[in-house]
């Protein structure tokens, strides 16, 4: 049977993908560039939109990363905001449980879907480090074995907060303004080792009786957690190889949670370049590559690795010969940095060096090829005919597109290639449903 394509526009958050230097790259905060994202993606007929978040500014040898996303407005104020500009695209957020709390959480992504008739999703993300938890009350962070406990807890502890009007007979008395119901709307009572509460959820059941819930773990603890109650993975295996053997995995994990394959979505995320010709298309995205990595950039990911100042580094010129510093604290904070991911710091610089040698590559070139995230390049034609290939072949159920440029630059994409993907009859040429749910195809609460 022929699938349907899902896609999906990310508006980047914390991360290099953007090119600055272009003209035609605009604001992170002013409203503006959220509005024409979303009004863009929505005349495309995407399923939603998908905004990141971060909690504290980034930083690397103690001063702010800028050449990352520096600040963003509140992720509900500007998806409120969207809802009233917008008609049918879906609007999720990236809301953190491990330094929020399950009432205040519910309550918001309720009144989202209320105020959106119905077109919120949740991305349930953990935080694993110290200095994000220097910001909040509490401080610290959590271990990596609790990290997931409290983000299941969390999860089913806000499911029971959007249930809890469920089976309330509510008549509206407009006379004396007020509602009457034939049982108490609201209570709840929850208590586990993270949350001890009990109260009155003052949001009746929205459009979709819950949001439609995201996750993007990767790890064995995390492809659990989604295949046991998420309803679509943000996955960030977007080549052929890789993306197949990541569904394959996850897919075959929902049986043992008494769950369909059609309950669960996997889109990952994936970026894009365009051309008249497939060779004009590889051109600009060479293009684009090195204006990603900029020499600064290329030298701030090298010093991650090596955990070393290299602020006189020539990244023309070879890799560092020594190697890198393993002891001590790292020199990046607030970011999953590639020092912190290389289980062998000094193995990784090896293979690495060994590459660049083989390959004849300088340091920049280097950095260019290992951190490579373009998914799709070459004519509309070729892009559209290789997304649908991924897609009937069990790659992903569609992706969660990362254009270069903010906020315009997902309009060719838009122009050029959706219109084929119509005219295959692999995506709509219209919204059939009004919610999230009815664009994903996912089942409605009970």
């Amino acid at each position: 049977m022929t699938k349907q394509i899902h896609l999906a526009a990310h508006f980047p958050g914390v991360n290099n993908t953007t090119v600055w230097s272009d003209p035609a790259a605009g604001s992170h905060i002013e409203f503006e560039s959220f509005r024409r994202f979303a009004q863009i993606a929505e005349r495309g007929k995407f399923d939603f939109l998908f905004l990141a978040e971060g909690l504290r500014l980034r930083e690397q040898k103690g001063q702010i990363y800028d050449l990352d996303v520096v600040g963003r407005p509140d992720t509900f104020t500007v998806l409120a905001a969207l809802a009233a500009v917008t008609d049918r695209i879906g609007l999720t957020g990236t809301i953190n449980s491990t330094f929020n709390e399950p009432y205040e959480v519910a309550r918001q992504f309720a009144s989202l879907d209320h105020l959106s008739a119905g077109r919120a999703a949740w991305n349930v993300v953990t935080s694993w480090d110290r200095f994000t938890g220097e910001n909040f009350r509490r401080g610290g962070y959590l271990a990596q074995e609790d990290r997931y406990e409290r983000a299941r807890a969390f999860l089913q502890t806000t499911t029971e907060l959007f249930d809890s009007w469920n089976g309330v007979e509510v008549v509206a008395d407009q006379e004396n303004g007020r509602f009457l119901d034939s049982a108490a709307p609201g209570r709840f009572r929850h208590q586990d080792r993270f949350f001890d509460i009990e109260g009155q959820f003052n949001v009746p059941t929205s459009p979709q009786g819950r949001p439609v819930v995201f996750q993007a773990g990767d790890s064995d603890e995390g492809r659990n957690f989604a295949a046991a109650q998420a309803d679509a993975i943000f996955s960030r295996y977007s080549q052929f190889d890789e993306g197949k053997a990541f569904y394959t995995d996850v897919k075959g994990r929902l049986p043992g949670f008494g769950r369909a394959p059609e309950d669960l979505l996997i889109l990952p995320a994936a970026s894009f370049v365009l051309g008249d010709t497939d060779a004009e298309a590889q051109e600009i995205a060479h293009q684009v590559r090195r204006l990603q990595v900029s020499p600064q950039t290329a030298i701030n990911f090298i010093e991650q690795l090596w955990n070393t100042d290299l602020s006189d580094f020539d990244v023309d010129g070879p890799l560092p010969s020594f190697d890198p510093v393993v002891e001590g604290d790292s020199i990046a904070k607030g970011r999953a940095s590639v020092r912190q991911l290389a289980k062998d710091p000094v193995a990784l610089a090896n293979e690495w060096r060994a590459r660049a040698e083989a390959e004849k590559l300088s340091a920049r070139d280097l950095v260019i090829e290992v951190t490579g995230r373009q998914t799709f390049i070459g004519s509309p034609a070729t892009v559209a005919e290789t997304i649908n290939r991924f897609v009937q072949e069990d790659v992903s159920d569609g992706f969660i597109l990362v254009p270069h440029i903010t906020p315009d630059g997902l309009a060719p994409f838009v122009d050029t290639v959706v219109p084929l993907l119509q005219e295959r009859g692999v995506f709509r040429t219209d919204y059939e449903g009004t919610t999230l749910r009815d664009h994903l195809g996912l089942k409605y609460p009970a």
